[in-house]
Order: structure tokens, then sequence, then C-alpha cells
């Protein structure tokens, strides 16, 4: 889409133009790329047909941005990005990717030491070239030394919240290819792995060259690796490889499940068909009598795994972490589904750094059935994100009421808030106006660089006001950006037995935190769990998927999941929490 093609160049210029020092500037580019990656319409058909005064109709854009989207579109490039790159040649795309490098910093590393992108970069920190420049030190170099590690194993992957919409694009499109009758996403994305490699799509067809030809000649191709009658691998514009694998019918479930892994839970399903005298691939399930191999299962998934009398294993499962056993003894838990999701608790407006009207996020959550939306903007020690005083949080209140009013028998919304937990543990809107809001909750945004301790009892001190529901996105990771802090997790879980505080499973694909290990482990302490979007623009609130994706991969059961209740259940259970 050429919104997206767009929006990567506006929020290029704003770092360019900051590391400059311009002001203003920057952040009218930042708002221009948001607003074009939510917005619905691909702006070339806009252009086309209302011409420049509809560009600058867009929210956000303008008459100036408008010109440089036209210019984009008529000649495939903006003279003024050109000039910038030149001014400061730099990987600028790659460098900012890496924590602790902001856009001024690299133009410092390149004006004192000609640095312009991450070999050169990696090279002055062998070198402790860094640590001589006036602002930093040997701390300093060695934070960046670790941030430049996380980048390099990074590399090459992929946010699942940002790949999966191209990847069900790219299988409802082949779907309607003719001759096909069954084609399916598998590996981790199947899974719902946060990070992904790659794409991998399983097909039944009875017209196997018409399908790869197709494939192979999809306008957002990239480059065609390999062609075949069987197998077809890819490489799309946005970066990612993709495998089309055409399967025969009667091996579609052993295939579905080989290619959908993960690969220690292929390996532990192999040897238990092989104690049981059987023998297990992509092709099937096989017994072999006079040296005659038979195959018993594989048509579908549910037929193999009812052959190796196991219960079936849902994808989001699949990681060897204890489910074969769970499967051997039919005692898989009944995972939650979307369908349970009543409502959203995690959602920011224009009261603080939302994009969007109350009313206007309120109506999309009504076109998803929720009943409730718990409105939690940021509280005022986040200047950055325009946070809320006491003073604005009671108007605010006092507008939701209004609101429920105007929505009564349709949703309801809730009053909430994200307060900013302090360095001390504190936080930074006072409990006289906390006990009237109807669910609180609180995060860390800063100090991230606290030892485990330090970060668990300044949670902890959270966790014991009283007013303080839910702790949202709980280890602060930011997924290929920012490693999570370090904090005692099983220590908190432990507390929250004590002080009943429910812990987010932050939807936002960029966190999906808390990860699916630490979901299992929260349950071995019977913790409640919420699931919020933490959304700032309309269509963020369809990432709940991400989120019980998430949820899902932890094993959790609809029981276990806030969200669950029902809007009278929740408010019941807050107020006797």
């Amino acid at each position: 889409m050429t919104n997206i093609q767009i929006a990567k160049i506006f929020r290029s210029m704003a770092m360019y133009l900051e590391a400059q020092g311009v002001e203003f500037k920057p952040r009218a580019y930042q708002k221009a790329a948001q607003s074009l990656e939510t917005f619905e319409k691909d702006v070339r058909e806009i252009f086309e047909k209302g011409g420049f005064k509809a560009l600058a109709e867009i929210p956000s854009i303008g008459k100036s941005l408008a010109l440089k989207i036209e210019e984009y579109l008529e000649t495939g490039q903006i003279a003024e990005y050109e000039k910038l790159k030149k001014e400061l040649p730099v990987d600028m795309e790659n460098l900012v990717k890496i924590e602790g490098l902001g856009p001024k910093t690299i133009a410092t590393f390149y004006q004192k030491l000609k640095i312009k992108n991450i070999p050169e970069l990696e090279k002055a920190l062998k070198e402790h070239q860094i640590r001589n420049l006036e602002g930093f030190g040997e701390k300093s170099e060695e934070n960046l030394k670790l941030a430049l590690e996380f980048f390099k194993k990074s590399a090459d992957r992929f946010l699942l919240g940002f790949i999966y919409p191209d990847a069900l694009k790219l299988k409802n499109i082949l779907a309607k290819v003719k001759g096909v009758s069954k084609i399916e996403i598998a590996g981790s994305i199947r899974r719902f792995k946060e990070i992904i490699g790659d794409i991998d799509i399983l097909a039944v067809t009875n017209s196997p060259l018409e399908l790869m030809n197709y494939f192979t000649s999809l306008e957002n191709i990239a480059e065609v690796y390999m062609k075949g009658r069987t197998k077809s691998a890819v490489r799309l514009t946005s970066g990612i490889d993709v495998d089309l694998r055409i399967v025969s019918s009667k091996s579609w479930g052993s295939a579905l499940n080989y290619f959908t892994g993960s690969k220690e839970h292929n390996i532990a399903l192999r040897e238990i068909a092989i104690n049981k005298g059987y023998k297990l691939n992509e092709y099937g399930l096989f017994k072999i009598k006079n040296k005659e191999e038979i195959q018993i299962a594989g048509k579908t998934e549910k037929e193999l795994y009812s052959a190796l009398e196991m219960s079936y294993i849902e994808p989001e499962m699949r990681e060897n972490t204890g489910e074969i056993e769970l499967a051997l003894n039919h005692k898989l838990p009944k995972l939650i589904e979307l369908t349970d999701i009543k409502g959203d608790l995690q959602v920011h407006s224009n009261w603080s750094d939302g994009r969007f009207t109350m009313e206007e996020m309120i109506e999309q959550a009504l076109k998803l059935n929720y009943q409730y939306l718990l409105f939690t903007d940021h509280s005022k020690s986040l200047g950055i994100a325009n946070g809320m005083d006491e003073e604005k949080v009671l108007k605010q209140m006092s507008y939701i009421d209004k609101l429920n009013k105007k929505y009564q028998g349709k949703i309801r919304i809730l009053k909430g808030i994200e307060l900013n937990i302090l360095k001390d543990g504190r936080v930074d809107i006072s409990d006289k106006v906390l006990e009237k809001l109807d669910i609180v909750g609180a995060s860390i945004h800063s100090y991230f660089k606290m030892t485990k301790n330090e970060m668990t009892s300044r949670i902890k001190k959270a966790m014991a006001n009283k007013n303080i529901d839910i702790i949202f996105h709980p280890t602060g990771r930011l997924l290929l950006q920012r490693e999570a802090y370090e904090v005692d997790l099983e220590e908190l879980f432990k507390y929250a037995q004590k002080t009943k505080t429910i812990f987010e499973i932050n939807a936002s694909p960029e966190r999906l935190d808390l990860s699916d290990k630490a979901i299992r482990l929260g349950l071995n302490y019977n913790v409640l769990f919420s699931l919020g979007t933490d959304s700032h623009y309309l269509s963020q609130l369809e990432n709940m998927i991400f989120g019980i994706g998430q949820a899902r991969r932890g094993w959790l059961s609809k029981e276990k999941v806030l969200n669950s209740k029902s809007s009278e259940e929740l408010i019941d259970f807050i107020k006797n929490k």
C-alpha cells in the first residue's frame, strides 16, 4: 500500500530534521506518518479521484505535506528527503533501531567519528572511540554495545502483528485461485509467536502450476528464489520471505502439523509414534506391515493426534513445554477464544496521547460488539504523552458520565487511567482521585536500568496501593527494540496473592507483554490477567487477536482473564477485590 511507503519516508524525514535540531517540523511529519499508517483508503486512489485538494483533507496532512505526497505519487521520490540524506549520509533507518541511539546522537557520531552505518558503529565500539566523546563514557559505551548485540540478534525478524495482516491477505488471495481446495498459514505465525522469520503457506490444489504461476507473479514480489510444482519461495517487497508448499489431500493434516511446528513439539510426537511402532512424517502416520508402509492417519490434524491416543493440541501450545504430557492424559485446558472477550481494558483517547476522540473509539468498539471500554489516558508525570493532572482526570470522569447516558444500553464506558509508577514506587495521582475511578492501571515508563531487586520493590510498592487494580505491560519490553527490564516476576506473582493485583497481557504487537512463559508462571500462583490493546488509534482495537494469541500461548482459559466477564460481573469483581 502506498500509504505505508510514504509514511516510512515521512518518519525518516522527521528523524533527519530532528538530527539537524529543527523544531516542530519533525512532530508534524511523525503525526502525518501515523495518520497514513492508520488511514483506510490508499492515497494514490484518493489523488486520482480528488487530486491535491483531497490529499490535503487527510487527517494531519494539510497543504504542505499534501504537496510532498503529490510529488512522490508523480515522481517516485521527494526532493527534500533526498537532500536531507545527502546532508547527513547515514543509515538512519537501522541506526535508530539501536536502543540509546536517537537522530541527534547519530548526527554527533557522524560529525565526530564519521560513523555512517552499523559496521562502522561496531568498529568504533571495539576501538573504544565512543567513550572519548563529550557526554559519553565507559558505561554508556557498554550499554550501546549491549544494545547493538540485541539489534544483531533481531536482524531479519518481524513482529507478528505487522506481518499477520499481510500473511492473511496473501492466503485469502491464493484461496481464490482456481483448483485450490484447502489453504492455511503454518509455521510460527499459526502458533502466534511474537516474532517471526518468514511466512509458510500450505495448499491443496488440482492445478499446481496455475497456483505457482499466480503466486510468483504477484505485484508485491520483490524476488523469486525458486519456483517448482510443489514448492515456491519468494521475498515480498516488505522484506519477508514466503514459502508456498502444495501437499496432497491425504497428507494435509500431517503436513500442516509438521510445518506448523515447533521443531521440539514435532520431535516429541515422532518419539511417541516410534514407541507405538509407527512412522510419522509430513506425509502421514504409517504402520509398517510386511515392510510396507500403510497410512493410518494424516488427513486431518485431529485424526493424527487421535491415532496417537492424544487430545488435540491447539497450535499456540505446540512448544514442548508440557502440552504433550497433558494431551496424553487428556487434561489439556480449554483455551480462551477471541469471542470470549467482552471489552478492552486499556484504551487511550485524545485526552492524552491518543489520536482519536472518546466517541470515535467507542463507535469502533461497538463494531466489535464490546460490552465495555476502559479509557486509560496517561497521568501527569508523563509529559511527553500529554498526561492528565487531577483536575483533568475529574473533568474526564464527568465527561464519561455524559457518554454513559448517551450510549446507555449499548456499551458501558469505564473510568480509568494509566498511572506512571515513579522511581520510588509512588504514583503521580492522589488516592483521593483514584478511588473515584472504576479501574486503575499503573506502569513503568522510565528508569529501566534499575537492578532486579530495585525494580521488583518499586512495582510491589505500587501494587500495595489499594486503588491500583492492574499492572500494565509488566516487564516493559519492546519487541525488536528493547529488552524487558530486570524484575522478579515470581516475587510479584506471590505478592499478588495478597494484593489481588491483576497483570495485563498487553496486546500491542510491539509489546505482547507478558510473555507466554511469564503467563504460565503466573498461572502457578493463581494470578488473574487482563487483556488490553493499548490502543491510540481506531485500527489498534483490532489488535486484541494478538493478545488472545499470547494468552493461548500461556495456556489461559477464559476464567483466568478479567475481560471475559460481563460488564456487571467485572464491576462487581473490582468492587469486591
